[in-house]
């Protein structure tokens, strides 16, 4: 049985760090590429919910992301691109109510 409270996102989560550890690129480039791969394979916004925080953290604007979608507009198609768009913003979505949850859990603790 696996172990762990969450076992199935913390394994996911040291892939990516292990990742991190094998690649000479610089983590804004690393992220951006990892957007792209996510467009490219059409992945749910679970997937790029995953990714937010790292992004948020390493500075990268959102302008960064949409340059990235326009880079790989011609080779995966204009579907694929509005389909990540919609997940992209999903995505966002559940990381600022997740922010809000949990200010407010801070705010009635410190109450």
């Amino acid at each position: 049985m696996a172990t762990g409270q969450a076992p199935v996102l913390e394994t996911l989560a040291e892939i990516n760090g292990a990742s991190l550890a094998r690649t000479e690129l610089d983590v804004q480039t690393l992220l951006l590429v990892r957007v792209a791969a996510l467009v490219a394979a059409d992945a749910p916004a679970a997937s790029y919910l995953m990714h937010i925080a790292p992004l948020v953290v390493s500075n990268i604007e959102l302008e960064s992301i949409q340059d990235v979608l326009v880079a790989v507009a011609p080779i995966v198609g204009a579907p694929r691109i509005v389909s990540a768009a919609e997940k992209i913003m999903e995505a966002l979505g559940v990381a600022i109510a997740i922010s809000e949850a949990a200010d407010a859990d801070a705010a009635a603790a410190d109450s």
